[in-house]
Parts: C-alpha cells; structure tokens; sequence
C-alpha cells in the first residue's frame, strides 16, 4: 500500500530568494525574548540555530538581515499549499507550524509512480520560492522525522526502522526536554533509544513519546486527520494541455456530471450538495459549491445548478493560464426513495417547485430563499421563523397552523413588523382603556373603532423571559387603517418620573390589518 508523504515547508528565505548574499532569519517574541524563529542556509552555515537569541545571532553574524515573523501570513500560505495539494489525494492533512501530510493510498500510479511523484511535488514548490524537505514511508512519522534529515527518501513496507535509526535523536521532534534527558543516558540516535526496552522508555519519558517512536520505526500507526472530510463520491478529469475558453469548461463539466450521476446510480444515492473544485497551472485552487432541496439524480440539473451558480458569482470565475485539473465530488448524498409519479401530480408539483428554488438558491444563496414555519409560542414576534426552504420545503408543507373563522376578522396582524414602533399617546387616555388618538409616524389618527384588550404575558419561565405584560388592541381610525397597537406593561397607578410628575404608559404599534 503506496504510504503518504510529508511535505516540511520552511520559511521562503529573504536571504537567497531575493538576490542577498546576506544570511536571513525570521525572529519572533517568545517570552520578552526575541528567537531566531526560521533561517536559511546561509544562516546555518553561519552557525545560527532555530531558538537562539537575536542578540547573540547578531553577535555571530553582524552583517544578518531580519524579518519578523507573520504567523497568520504563514498559515495561510500553508493553507493555499494545501489546496494547490489537494490535486493530488482528497487526503491532506496539516502538521503545523509548517508541515503537510498526503496519504498518497491508491493515487501514486495516477503519476507514474511514488518517485516520479514526490519530484512533481518538490519542483513544483521549488519553482515557486519555497525550500521542500519530502519523504514517502508507510507511516506518516516516519516520513516526518525522514523530511528533518534530508528530502527524496522512500522507504518500503518494513524498512522504517532501519531507515531512521541512523537518524539523531532531534529528528523525532519530542521536545527540548526528552531530547536532551535522552542524550545525558547516552542515547543519540534513534537507533539506541530503539534498542531499549520499551517499560523503560515508557517509565522515564511517557507512553506518549513510546508511541512516538514506535510510530517512526513502523511498529505502529496513527491515522491523519484530514482538513476537509473525504467526499462520498468524486470524479475529476486532468488535461495535459490547459483549457480556458467557457465552452470547454462548461463542456467537461457536463461530462463529469455524467459520470457522477452513473457513480450514484449505482448505489441507489443522490447529491444534496456538489463541489466543483478548478485548479489552474499556477497553484491557485477555485471552489464552487451548490445545494439541493432534494437528491439530484440527473445530470442535466447539476449541470443547470452550475450554470446558474457560475453566471451570477460577483467574482467571475478566472482561469487564468488555464486549468490543469477540475473535480466534482458529492460531499453529502441521500439514498433516493421511488415513488409513485405516474398518476400523483402533487409529486410532479413538488419536483418543480424543489428545482425552482434549488436554482434560486444556486444564483443568490441558499439563506435568501426561506419558508415559514409555526413556533409553539404566543409571543407574536416569535410565532413563525424563517428558515431555508431547500431544507425545509416538505416540513413546511405539512406544518399545522393555528385555524380561524373564515367569517370572522383575523386575530393578528397580515404584516407585523420585526420591531414595535413607539406611539405617542394623550396623557388624557384612559390608562386601563384604549387610546381615543394617537401619533404614528408624524400623522394623527384619530380612533374610531376598538377590540380588545388581549393580554400576552412574557414566557417568564425561560431565560430572559420576565418582560412586561402586554395589552393588545385592534383599532380602526376614521380613515379606515387598522392597527395593532399595545401598551406596554400593566397599569398600576399613575406612574411617576424622580420628581414625582406622573408619567403616560408607553404605547407601540406591532402591526397592520388589511
């Protein structure tokens, strides 16, 4: 079984990269301390280290150029190398701070072999300024502690003992203190520290280091943890030529949307979300992903989901020099359950309106299009929510709302707004009774007409829930416009401000009849 590889990416060097003849270093604050935190050649070749002080560097070596360390601008260059590596496997994993784990299992043949593909790998990242350490072993510790030594080793099934045991003791990666406890018993290599017994290593350093080191002499394995999960189904299609005309593109995606759907097919499964993965010559890596209210099962309608994702994206998809690569996988899929569709039209109704919305969804995102949905509540702003209607489209369909009187008005409001909005009223209302007139937006409405109160306490029972208790009127004005009005609180006297001047009950507009 092909083992994976592990890419070490060390700082791309000031020094060599831009032409100086000066040794480069990257510092970084640890402890009120300034620490060599990477370094080229030239600097090693100086006799400067990771972890020594910048004081003593410059001591050293006078003539240093210094930059400071950027660990957000280094993840993310490590993040973008991991998309330019998902060309590659599906499987990459992360070994921060500058690591890459690839577990190459079934996907070496696809580029002539293991060898020729770690020296893809490696060029491809030389030519774009980074130094590249690379192994390939059956564990990926092992192929880590092999990239600390040198680049370009591969070691078969069996062999990772003796391929490491030559190895210093540092190339584990264990940390200062069991590296430097393993070196005062006399222990340098990887190979002494092996021929011990494993309770005593255990007993002195840990069951984690034991692990460790089993792991880098093969006696044991960890699996990776990948930094995007594994999609239930990909297809993809390698050009030996860049395409970047439209038509091409548009083309070839038709042809893998096929043999997606024939994948699926098999098994009885359709796709509730499609990535669409484009990546060009130049490392840069374009995702594009749409959703599905129900299981695709056609290769016309992922193909119409694209194009209509494609044409309404605000950034237009850029080939740049062309793509070498282009993938589309179903990272969610649901087993298609047969109906009946020959004698049923509310199925045929509902297939239409899922690929209505799902196209919808596609050009403006999945959040803007929303069904309602009853809340089990008599708080009027919280009695329906809004939720994806791609999600939710047969929820909704079956929800049961509360039922009325066809004869009789309704009880609430058609538009209620997201928010009351205060109303001034006379200090001479009733304070137990409903306004006579009240001043709403600049405009004076003079009441003619009132049903109510309806009294809504607060769900004191929850958290947050001890608001006041509303008093709800329906109220029409000699103009004919009904309201929804309420006041907020129970009247309990005249209310009075600090200096004893009674004070109105405040008054809010919730809503408007039709």
């Amino acid at each position: 079984m092909p083992p994976p590889p592990s890419l070490t990416l060390p700082h791309k060097g000031g020094g060599n990269g831009a032409g100086l003849e000066f040794p480069t270093v990257v510092v970084a604050k640890d402890h009120n301390a300034i620490l060599i935190h990477a370094l080229d050649e030239l600097a090693v070749r100086s006799g400067l280290s990771i972890g020594l002080p910048l004081a003593n560097a410059r001591a050293i070596c006078p003539e240093l150029t210094v930059f400071d360390a950027d660990e957000v601008a280094d993840r993310k260059t490590l993040d973008d190398i991991a998309d330019w590596c998902d060309r590659f496997t599906p499987l990459v994993a992360l070994d921060p701070p500058y690591g890459l784990y690839l577990d190459i299992t079934g996907c070496a043949h696809l580029f002539g072999g293991e060898r020729a593909l770690l020296q893809i790998v490696t060029n491809a990242l030389t030519r774009r300024g980074f130094a590249v350490s690379a192994a390939i072993a059956p564990t990926a510790i092992c192929a880590r502690t092999l990239t600390r030594q040198g680049s370009g080793k591969i070691v078969a099934d069996g062999e990772e003992a003796a391929a490491v045991a030559p190895l210093p003791i540092s190339r584990l990666g264990a940390g200062d203190a069991i590296t430097g406890g393993l070196r005062r018993a006399g222990l340098k290599t990887i190979g002494d520290v092996a021929s011990r017994a494993r309770h005593e290593i255990t007993a002195r350093f840990g069951a984690r280091f034991t692990a460790l080191l089993e792991q880098a002499l093969g006696q044991g394995d960890a699996p990776i943890s990948p930094r995007k999960p594994l999609p239930d189904y990909i297809v993809e299609k390698r050009f030996p030529e860049p395409v970047a005309t439209d038509t091409v593109i548009a083309m070839n995606l038709s042809a893998l949307a096929r043999m997606l759907v024939t994948a699926m097919d098999r098994q009885g499964k359709g796709a509730r979300r499609l990535e669409a993965s484009f990546f060009r010559t130049d490392g840069a890596v374009r995702t594009i992903a749409v959703d599905a209210g129900r299981p695709v099962t056609k290769a016309d309608m992922i193909d119409r989901l694209f194009r209509e994702r494609l044409e309404a994206l605000n950034d237009p998809l850029d080939p740049g020099f062309g793509f070498d690569l282009i993938r589309l996988s179903a990272s969610r899929t649901e087993i298609v359950v047969q109906q009946q569709r020959d004698l049923d039209a509310n199925i045929h109704d509902n297939d239409e309106l899922s690929a209505l919305i799902d196209r919808i969804a596609a050009r403006i995102g999945g959040k803007r299009v929303v069904v309602h949905l009853p809340e089990d509540t008599h708080i009027p702003e919280r009695a329906v929510i809004a939720v994806s209607a791609q999600h939710n489209l047969a929820v909704a369909a079956q929800a049961a709302w509360p039922e009325r009187i066809e004869s009789e008005p309704p009880l609430r409001p058609l538009r209620l707004f997201e928010r009351p909005e205060p109303i001034n009223v006379p200090f001479a209302t009733v304070p137990d009774g409903p306004p006579h007139q009240f001043t709403w937006r600049r405009v004076t409405h003079a009441v003619a007409r009132v049903e109510g109160p309806e009294r809504i306490a607060m769900e004191w029972w929850k958290q947050n829930g001890d608001g006041p208790t509303r008093d709800y009127f329906r109220i029409e004005d000699e103009a004919g416009l009904r309201f929804w009005i309420f006041r907020d609180g129970l009247y309990e006297g005249e209310p009075a401000d600090e200096e004893g001047e009674p004070q109105p009950p405040r008054w809010f507009v919730h809503g408007l009849f039709a």
